[in-house]
């Protein structure tokens, strides 16, 4: 068996790779675009003038996440006891179906945010 020590050094090496390799082409890509005779400024992530806060995006995410599953709960309980739909099927179906609608919505009212933002 697989001690748990071989399991987190795998894990170290894993993220190292990633990292090494995501920073070092990041870094070879800014050099190439350099010597291109690009400017600067487009390494530079400045903030754009009129955008909504993340943590209202965030707070706005989870508040409707947070409805999802519990609409999700009531419509899983409606479901088992009204229409005799096993409780195994009808919760984890119900309440994973409404969040992502919920995530979906959250996504959709972001994305009309930013567009009044701008």
């Amino acid at each position: 068996m697989i001690g748990p020590g071989f399991v987190f050094i795998c894990l170290f090496i894993v993220i190292f790779g990633i990292s090494y390799l995501y920073f070092s082409t990041r870094n070879k890509e800014r050099l190439a675009l350099i010597e291109k005779g690009a400017d600067a400024s487009i390494f530079i992530r400045g903030k754009r003038e009129r955008t909504a806060p993340i943590w209202k995006i965030l707070i706005l995410n989870l508040a409707l996440l947070l409805m999802g599953i519990g609409l999700g709960i009531i419509v899983a309980g409606f479901l088992s006891e009204n229409l005799n739909v096993g409780k195994e099927v009808a919760f984890p179906g119900s309440i994973f179906l409404l969040a992502g609608v919920a995530l979906f919505i959250g996504y959709n009212i972001t994305k009309n945010i930013d567009k009044e933002m701008d």
